[in-house]
């Protein structure tokens, strides 16, 4: 089983893509299934087909669905928040407090996940793309499961007196999170227009998706003005000037060490049906497996190497130049918030006595330094 998350800022063209892509898997004998976790649903609209909850078939080897969250809250979060609300208030909370901590934000990107895990699981695909929210909406997707996970351990603690139901909310969130952190299982693919705004948008996801373990496998600019070759008439010269930004837009990438990009350049019809999307695929993978991706191996989020009088722990998050870092210590956690993106790091045992004496970072991301006594923990 393989799992594509296909994502990126709002208009750059994700659903296209995701359903080019999806198209051209099928194309290659492999059983596959589009998802649309995107609350504005125009997976159909590509296909140029309704697509309903349930998955319906476009070709012989491709089905398509659209996921509905809110219908899935209606059918399963308000048991669980009942007895959820019920656990807190034997823990010695009063009614009114209950009822605000079982409201939790996000619920229904939660159960979009849970959606998209189940069909991959029970359905005979090979393959699960996602066309997912903007990458803000995926963002809380993809950082939902540790965040639940967290709030329920705060709660009642690792061993807490839980219902089975809250237990077995635990570990469904345990089994999304490794889901979703198994690059040989899961990975993002990151669409992006070669504008500077939606560039740095995608820049600031990948230190996001980074923070999170999440493997990202290839970016694509999609809308590129067409070849020189094509240009005619007294248009030529607004789309020499448009290419050439935009070709200047991706070698800043490039400089950034973020390539390769795949490209795809504009239509002057929108690309809607099968025929479209798979001339869509042809040019955007060239003959190749789609799921090849074009990123980097994935290494391991955090590295940890012995030094005089403590460690480095070396975070494996790409940073731009101007990226704004900071970090601080909660208990036995490391916080590192990139560009307003936060998260909490375990620190590995050893690690957990010492004190961060520095930090700084290269080409391979974030290198902490820590001091402390190696002989406790």
């Amino acid at each position: 089983m393989r799992i594509l998350l296909c994502t990126g800022k709002g208009g750059v063209g994700k659903t296209t893509l995701a359903a080019a892509t999806g198209a051209a898997l099928a194309a290659r004998g492999r059983k596959t299934l589009v998802v649309s976790t995107d609350p504005a649903h125009s997976l159909g609209d590509a296909f140029a087909r309704p697509l309903g909850t349930e998955p319906s078939e476009v070709d012989a080897l491709l089905s398509a669905v659209q996921v509905d969250s809110r219908t899935l809250v209606d059918a399963g979060w308000e048991r669980l928040r009942g007895e959820l609300r019920a656990v807190l208030a034997g823990a010695g909370l009063d009614t009114l407090d209950a009822e605000e901590l079982t409201v939790l934000p996000g619920v229904d990107e939660l159960l979009a996940l849970t959606e998209v895990r189940r069909l991959a699981e029970d359905g005979p695909w090979e393959t699960v793309v996602v066309d997912c929210g903007p990458t803000a909406e995926t963002l809380r997707l993809l950082a939902l499961p540790e965040a639940v996970s967290g709030y329920l351990t705060r709660v009642f603690g690792p061993r807490g007196r839980v219902t089975d139901s809250v237990r077995r909310l635990g570990a469904h969130l345990d089994g999304l999170r490794a889901l979703l952190t198994d690059p040989a299982v899961t990975t993002v693919r990151l669409v992006l227009t070669p504008e500077r705004v939606v560039v740095a948008e995608a820049r600031r996801t990948l230190s996001s998706l980074a923070l999170r373990g999440i493997a990202v496998d290839g970016l694509i600019a999609n809308r590129l003005m067409p070849a020189p070759g094509l240009w005619r008439g007294g248009a030529a010269s607004w789309l020499r000037t448009r290419r050439t930004q935009q070709d200047a837009v991706l070698a800043e990438l490039a400089a950034a060490g973020i390539a390769p990009v795949a490209r795809v350049e504009h239509r002057a019809v929108e690309p809607v049906g099968l025929p479209a999307l798979l001339e869509i695929a042809a040019e955007l993978y060239r003959g190749e497996d789609p799921l090849a991706g074009n990123g980097t191996p994935v290494t391991p989020l955090l590295r940890v190497r012995l030094a005089d009088g403590g460690y480095t722990l070396r975070v494996a998050i790409p940073l731009a130049r101007d990226a704004e870092v900071d970090l601080a210590r909660v208990d036995d956690d490391l916080a590192i918030t990139v560009d307003g993106f936060r998260r909490l790091i375990a620190l590995p045992e050893p690690l957990r006595p010492c004190r961060i004496t520095g930090a700084e970072s290269d080409a391979d991301g974030l290198v902490v330094h820590l001091a402390g006594n190696r002989g406790r923990g």
